[in-house]
């Protein structure tokens, strides 16, 4: 059974843009620029893409971890990564498609083995509509719109670390990552040698030290996401203010479910929370670090601090200090 990171964030939002849908054709004005929702009825909940989501944490990752990122190659109308995981980090941890040639390898696909949710609003948070005018110029000012909220959105995605830095030709969707042909071609031998790579049993797999350093960077960026958007009128910090790290040997997520959705409940069911831990203790193979930033969620802080699950420790930290404290032992769980 494959071993997966299991990670839950909550991410403040108290005066955010944060993923815009682009222009709403029916507000009052022509450049109005509105943000991605989700409707359920009557109520409305932000959200930011999987895909934006994706894209801060790639960029933390060249930014603060020293990522090479595979470069992209444009043909026509579609665009892809190199397809080199040996010498990219990125297309190794957040997959690829490649479609070449027969004879230089067919088409390669890898699944990503970070697999993100989309961030969405716990609770049902109607935009306000911001009107404004863009007036520093001579002649009548221009008129302009956008939308922004106040609002907690979760997250939750996991990291497959039986996945990092493993690499099959087997002919099937997603686990065709290599090819007889492609690992022949000069540039990608150079990487293979380079990294130290090596083939046993048809599977290639990178040397253990490089797989946790992989793995270990890409949880350890988590502290430091920031996005841009809007950042001049709104400037969020998109960081996790609450989280939670384990181990599971699995692939479902079991912290999905773990907050409510009324406001004036507190955010995290602690009583779900527990529930969780001690329904799947057994497949749960490493301590559960929980981060709490200070003046956020307190009212949940003694609940917290008393769940105690046999024969588990529950590691409970600031966001930061958690992610560190976990990031130190994910070597344990890497072969």
């Amino acid at each position: 059974m494959f071993k997966n990171i299991l990670g839950f964030v909550l991410i403040d939002a108290p005066h955010s843009a944060l993923n815009n849908a682009g222009a709403d054709a029916g507000s009052r004005t022509e450049n109005t620029v509105a943000v991605k929702v989700i409707r359920k009825g009557r109520s409305v909940y932000p959200y930011v893409s999987a895909q934006a989501w994706r894209y801060w944490w790639r960029n933390a990752l060249v930014e603060k971890m020293g990522w090479n990122v595979s470069p992209i190659i444009r043909e026509t109308k579609i665009a892809f990564t190199s397809a080199n995981p040996f010498e990219y980090p990125d297309d190794d941890v957040f997959g690829y498609m490649r479609a070449l040639k027969k004879a230089d390898g067919g088409t390669l696909t890898r699944l990503s083995a970070l697999k993100c949710s989309t961030l969405v609003s716990i609770f049902n948070s109607v935009p306000i509509d911001d009107f404004g005018v863009m007036s520093r110029h001579e002649g009548d000012p221009v008129p302009f719109e956008h939308q922004f909220y106040s609002t907690v959105l979760k997250g939750i995605f996991s990291l497959n670390l039986d996945s990092i830095g493993v690499y099959y030709d087997t002919a099937r969707t997603g686990f065709k990552n290599l090819d007889e042909n492609y690992v022949k071609k000069p540039e990608i031998e150079a990487s293979i040698q380079r990294v130290g790579a090596a083939k046993v049993n048809g599977i290639w797999k990178l040397p253990k030290e490089e797989r946790v350093k992989r793995a270990k960077d890409t949880i350890g960026a988590l502290p430091y996401l920031y996005t841009t958007t809007k950042s001049a009128s709104h400037l969020t910090d998109v960081t996790p203010k609450f989280i939670i790290l384990a181990v599971i040997e699995g692939g479902n997520h079991i912290f999905m479910n773990v907050t409510n959705d009324n406001s004036d409940k507190p955010l995290i069911n602690v009583l779900a929370l527990k529930q969780v831990l001690t329904d799947y203790k057994d497949n749960i193979i490493s301590d559960i670090y929980i981060g709490r930033q200070e003046g956020f969620i307190d009212d949940i802080a003694t609940e917290l601090n008393g769940i105690k699950i046999d024969g588990k420790n529950i590691q409970i930290l600031s966001p930061k200090k958690a992610v560190e404290m976990f990031t130190s032992v994910i070597e344990q769980h890497i072969e």
